[in-house]
Order: structure tokens, then sequence, then C-alpha cells
């Protein structure tokens, strides 16, 4: 899959994103990400991109053409158009469910803001969808990318090394993760559960869902109504 960031600050991804698993997946070629400069699309000599908001108020906001030539070129180069994301607050929250449904693009293009956003008519003429990461405001879209593409890539064949690595998360199935233990069997007086070392699997399974569901509920009570209006049980 192939993911394209349009942002004022490039030179951020890489330490993120060429590390670790997705680092690992880019070097086998099961992830692409590239970065583009918006100033690099800039119709002004100077490479600016931004200018002042209509109606008054503080900040400067992001013009749209920078973005457009951006995409067009893109589109051009690649012979198709990806679906387009702008990291916005105001968008649909990113969820597992989110994830695995733009897991199945074959590509992404991210567009990331900055000071008070972008010119709402770029948005209308592309029909760009909005994406949050949570409620709450930070000072660019470059982190909200840089999760999007964790998430996103996480679903993808041969990036982890077995499905069941997400398959039995938190949020995948509706219910928030199960406790996890590893050695020593006793860590400053604390017990592994008798039952992870009794080699039952069924009885560990058992347990697992019924810890899952207890966390979810102390945790996240609308996750885990949300689970049971869906016709699950305890």
């Amino acid at each position: 899959m192939r993911f394209d960031i349009f942002t004022l600050f490039p030179e951020m991804f890489p330490p993120v994103l060429g590390h670790s698993i997705i680092g690992r997946a880019r070097k086998k070629g099961a992830v692409q990400v590239c970065c583009h400069q918006l100033r690099d699309f800039s119709p002004d000599p100077r490479g600016r991109v931004d200018d002042m908001v209509f109606g008054g108020g503080k900040g400067m906001l992001l013009q749209a053409e920078p973005f457009a030539r951006g995409i067009d070129a893109l589109t051009e180069h690649l012979g198709w158009r990806p679906h387009i994301l702008y990291m916005s607050p105001r968008g649909r929250v990113l969820t597992q469910e989110k994830a695995k449904e733009l897991a199945k693009e074959p590509g992404l293009i991210l567009l990331c803001g900055h000071y008070e956003g972008v010119d709402q008519r770029l948005l209308d003429e592309y029909g760009i969808e909005e994406l949050s990461i949570g409620d709450y405001v930070l000072t660019g879209g470059e982190l909200p990318a840089m999760l999007c593409v964790d998430a996103v890539s996480r679903m993808l064949p041969g990036v982890l090394s077995d499905t069941a690595c997400f398959t039995e998360e938190s949020h995948f199935s509706g219910l928030l993760e199960y406790p996890q233990y590893t050695r020593p069997e006793v860590w400053r007086g604390r017990p592994v559960p008798e039952v992870l070392l009794s080699g039952h699997h069924g009885n560990i399974q058992k347990w697992r869902r019924e810890e899952a569901v207890k966390i979810t509920g102390e945790n996240r009570p609308d996750l885990l109504r949300r689970w049971e209006k869906a016709g699950n049980k305890p």
C-alpha cells in the first residue's frame, strides 16, 4: 500500500516511520511512504503557502492551490487518484474499524494542516474526507498522519508476522484486550494467573474473554454496551 503525505515538515516522518515494524515493512515493500514538501507546489516564487483568513480572525490559513497542485501532480504521475484524507479535529475519529476500512484502499493521500487549517474550497473541490485522531487539537497534522499510517499499515498483509498479532488486540473484536504476562512466573510477589500455566487451551480462552469483558466494562463501558448491542454475550 502506498501513502503520500503532503506536509510542511516532511523531515518529521523518517524518525518515526523508518524504524521498528513499519520501517521493516517499508524495507520489504509491504508499505510505501512518500512525503512531499507542500512548498514545492506553491505558485509563489518564495514558496508561500498561507494567507490571512477572510472575515477576520487570528492566525493564517493554508491556501488551496499548493495542495491542489500536489494532488494533481501525484494523480498524473500515478495514473489514478488515491483516496484523500485531511487530518482534522472535526473529522470522523480514527477507530480500529476505520483503520480496517482504509486498509482496503490501494493507496491514501494524507494532507497535513497547520496554522488555522486549510481553505474549505480544497475539501469541497476534491471531496476530501476529514479524519480525526481524537477530541483535541494539535499544532499540525503531522502526528495524526503518522498515527494513521501506523494503524492502517498494521492491517496489511506482510506487515505483522501473523494476523493474530492484531485480531486479538484491543478494539479489533469490539472489546479491550485481556491482561498478558511473561516470565518470571512470580514478580515482586505477584504470580501469573494459574489458568495461564495450566496448558488448557479452552480454559485459557474462556479466562481471556472474561477478562476482556471485565476490563472493557471498567474502562470503556460505552464499548461494552456497543458490543452487547451487536448481539455478543459475555
